[in-house]
């Protein structure tokens, strides 16, 4: 390693500040050392609830050159790429699986950069680093494997080319039309075969008669009182399936204050009284949905406020790209298209790592006919739209 190159294992993000981190994070909302630090200070992210950090940061001096987001997980909770067969696996043949090391923005399945380093040789420096903690090399934190969760292809690449093995999925992505954009959801629909298009339009005119309206809000325009209301939407939602929630008021009002420009808050109001509601957040290019609930049940209440509504954001602020969340077949049918994610895996017991490196290859030849499947079933037209 270069002399003048030095990582850190950073246990609290007060310890960098925030120009310096978010300079590395750009504008991706879920890197910003805001939203990092509302997941550690709500404890929604924490030691106490098995996420602990271990940022990896990489220093030139007193100048961050590059960082990496890491935790030690006690679980694998709140992560959205499964591997609790593995760690069956590993129970069965009596070696520990946890604790491991995992690479992730927590409870959010959304695609970014894992490796903040803008050089080949600064991310390549960031991979060597957590594969020697795994190993217990650095700090003796020694673990049963690294994850890395939902990078970029390129990113993927570059922690194969490092001895990783990788793992690809499937999400549902909205796409504003290229250029100018759609004029309209009008214009939107009118590209979908007949069928879906009617199938929308029935689902969106029996709410309006049902005189549900709808409110967006920013994050600089919700008050306290909407996110105690959204909070109570996102613990029942939990609770209807029988869960316990992942995150607090603390952490939602945290991000109100500290980046209240990444969010968008999407109600749904019969009359004058809030009903559901769904929080989305913003950058340059994307809109992502995460998190939605509802107070009583309203048929096609959740596809209008998740997706609809969201795409009509989009459509009138010109943003290319809906990230609706993980999984969701139903999105297909509502203009969504199938897009592969990536994760990456280092697995330290020799047997285990083969036995499932066997398992992702044919997991891979099996996504490879699923998505062929899904892009003979979207719901576009083939020939140009008419009216």
């Amino acid at each position: 390693m270069n002399s003048e190159l030095d990582i850190q294992i950073i246990h609290c993000l007060d310890d960098i500040p925030v120009t310096a981190w978010n300079t590395l994070a750009g504008d991706d909302p879920f890197l910003r050392h805001e939203f990092f630090s509302a997941l550690h200070k709500s404890e929604c992210a924490s030691e106490k609830s098995g996420w602990s950090p271990k940022f990896i940061t990489l220093w030139e001096g007193s100048t961050l050159r590059g960082a990496l987001p890491l935790y030690v997980k006690t679980h694998s909770y709140g992560e959205y790429v499964f591997d609790w067969a593995w760690a069956d696996a590993y129970r069965r043949c009596g070696v520990s699986y946890y604790p491991k090391l995992l690479s992730a923005v927590p409870f959010s399945p959304v695609t970014g950069r894992r490796l903040l380093a803008r050089t080949a040789e600064h991310r390549a420096l960031l991979v060597m680093a957590a594969l020697k903690l795994a190993q217990g090399k650095n700090a003796g934190y020694g673990a049963s494997s690294f994850h890395c969760l939902f990078l970029p292809e390129d990113e993927a690449e570059e922690m194969a080319r490092a001895g990783m093995m990788l793992r690809q999925g499937v999400q549902f992505h909205w796409k504003n039309q290229a250029g100018t954009g759609f004029e309209s959801f009008e214009e939107f629909l009118k590209g979908m075969s007949h069928s879906k298009r009617k199938k929308i339009r029935q689902e969106r005119r029996k709410l309006h008669e049902s005189d549900i309206h709808f409110q967006w809000l920013t994050g600089h325009e919700a008050t306290p009182d909407h996110w105690r209301f959204f909070i109570d939407c996102y613990n029942k939602t939990y609770r209807d399936h029988y869960s316990s929630p992942y995150l607090n008021l603390e952490f939602f009002l945290r991000l109100s204050q500290s980046m209240p420009e990444n969010l968008l808050l999407i109600l749904a109001l019969r009359g004058n009284q809030p009903i559901a509601a769904a929080l989305n957040f913003i950058n340059s290019r994307a809109l992502y949905g995460r998190y939605w609930g509802t107070q009583e049940f309203v048929s096609g209440l959740h596809f209008e406020t998740c997706y609809y509504q969201a795409i009509e954001f989009c459509i009138a602020h010109r943003i290319s790209l809906f990230e609706g969340g993980a999984q969701g077949e139903h999105k297909l049918a509502r203009g969504f298209l199938p897009v592969r994610t990536w994760s990456a895996h280092w697995l330290a017991h020799p047997q285990l790592a083969a036995a499932i490196g066997n398992y992702l290859q044919t997991e891979a030849q099996h996504l490879d006919h699923y998505v062929d499947e899904l892009n003979d079933s979207i719901p576009f037209r083939k020939a140009a739209p008419s009216s």
